[in-house]
């Protein structure tokens, strides 16, 4: 084979290999939203236990127990969320470097390649789906919040 074919060849080897590498762009940005809103549970849950630890601390009609077995629903949801999206990221760069070893070395790794294509896929979706239930689990509390504090205007 000649070097122009082979420099055709790496051209269209390297443009396959980008749709991956936008994948995991995307799936950075959604990495970097499920660990801001971890940090912000974390931040939420260690203030409450510093007001429920303090020597001065009087319990008023706010459940500040019942908050923090909420929050840390959120935040094993978040973790898993987070779990599942680097596996996600990490079998699509494994795509990546399979995509250059089956070419260069004229391995048959297509169906390797398939498989962790869509396990990338499936654990992805299970990072959106765990992400979707912290999200309810945030929003059902919330409404559940304001519910109270309507009752208590009453």
């Amino acid at each position: 084979m000649n070097s122009g074919a082979q420099a055709v060849d790496i051209a269209h080897l390297i443009q396959v290999a980008l749709t991956p590498i936008f994948l995991i762009s995307a799936i950075g940005v959604t990495l970097n939203v499920l660990t801001s809103r971890l940090a912000r549970i974390v931040d939420r849950a260690r203030a409450m236990e510093d007001r429920l630890l303090r020597p001065d601390y009087i319990q008023d009609d706010r459940d500040l127990h019942g908050q923090l077995k909420i929050l840390a629903r959120r935040s094993r949801w978040i973790n898993a969320a987070i779990t599942f999206i680097t596996l996600s990221a990490l079998f699509i760069a494994l795509v990546v470097v399979m995509l250059f070893v089956n070419a260069f070395l004229r391995w048959d790794l297509s169906v390797f390649i398939a498989c962790m294509f869509i396990l990338s896929m499936l654990t992805l979706a299970a990072a959106l789906l765990a992400f979707l239930i912290e999200v309810r689990i945030a929003t059902t509390t919330l409404r559940i919040g304001i519910e109270e504090a309507a009752r208590q205007g009453d």
